[in-house]
């Protein structure tokens, strides 16, 4: 069957026709014939996201991205998806922009939720956003970057005061310090030497010190447990007693019972005794100087005398005193 020229043309437009809507299908990831849910996710900032871009859940591709286009006059941009029935999760579940790599790649993927309640064509799903690495990065070292800024200032001025206050001679005696401490660390160096070298030629004496050192430390301990063993304790226990006992008796003296005790604290006591004695001592000295007056023997029937008292009578005397 031979066709005309316009059937062939026709035919030709025809499939040109069909080329072009294969083709674009092609080209927006997006099929004719299938039967997948067109979504949509509202963004403040997509990040850079593109049409054609996988949609994803649990790491396995369920859709592609369609079109990014603002949804108002605000700058939202509404994003349009389309994911196929093969898992059917809720419509409360949530879409979230991530980055695909280290190279700034934008990337969608769902984070289902099975709640009963089945998503529908053109449902809009709540989104999320995971900040990329650069983000992250930004907002740790920022604060760290800003503190290092502000410590550098400071040091530059901590290091303009010392240069107003180092003027030439500070900064002399300065140098001289400097060099006067590696002198010293030189010094140190050779003592340390010298040290070792004193060290490991008395190796052999020191260690007899200490191995006597050790007999020593056992001696003490066997005169401790000997000790220990005659008695010592019990005897510091009795001593211990009495102590108190006599802190005991101190106590009774300071509060003036018993005998001592009155003699520390009655004052009229003291007194009487003081005096008592005072006159004991009268007593015995006119009795030395005067026995007259006291012991009168007549031998042979004599007739007593009586008794004048001396004008240097040491009774008086005393008692002048």
């Amino acid at each position: 069957m031979k066709l005309s020229r316009e059937i062939k043309t026709g035919l030709i437009v025809i499939m040109g026709t069909l080329c072009v809507i294969f083709g674009y299908s092609f080209l927006k990831s997006t099929s004719l014939f299938d039967d997948d849910l067109t979504l949509y996710a509202v963004y403040k900032d997509v990040g850079g996201l593109q049409a054609g871009t996988t949609v994803s859940i649990n790491g396995k591709k369920v859709g592609t991205v369609n079109s990014i286009k603002f949804k108002d006059a605000s700058g939202n941009l509404l994003v349009t998806f389309s994911v196929n029935q093969d898992l059917l999760f809720s419509k409360n579940s949530t879409v979230e922009l991530y980055d695909t790599g280290l190279i700034g790649g934008k990337g969608l993927r769902i984070n289902p939720i099975f709640d009963g309640v089945t998503i529908a064509n053109k449902d809009t799903l709540k989104t999320t956003t995971k900040a990329s690495l650069s983000e992250v990065a930004d907002q740790k070292l920022s604060p760290i970057l800003e503190k290092f800024e502000s410590a550098l200032t400071d040091a530059d001025s901590v290091m303009l005061n010392v240069n107003e206050v180092l003027d030439t001679k500070a900064k002399k005696d300065l140098r001289k310090s400097i060099s006067d401490l590696s002198l010293l660390m030189n010094d140190l160096k050779g003592a340390g030497s010298t040290l070792n070298t004193l060290l490991k030629n008395n190796d052999e004496k020191l260690s007899n010190s200490l191995a006597n050192f050790e007999k020593l430390t056992a001696n003490f301990a066997n005169l401790s447990d000997s000790l220990n063993n005659a008695g010592l304790g019990r005897t510091l226990s009795n001593l211990e007693s009495t102590m108190a006992s006599l802190n005991n008796i101190m106590s009774k003296i300071d509060r003036g019972d018993g005998t001592m005790g009155k003699l520390m604290k009655d004052e009229a006591l003291y007194t009487n005794l003081n005096n008592a004695s005072r006159e004991l001592n009268l007593l015995l000295q006119d009795f030395r100087l005067n026995p007259k007056r006291y012991v009168n023997v007549s031998v042979f029937g004599k007739k007593q005398t009586a008794y004048e008292v001396p004008e240097n009578d040491p009774a008086k005397i005393i008692e002048n005193k």
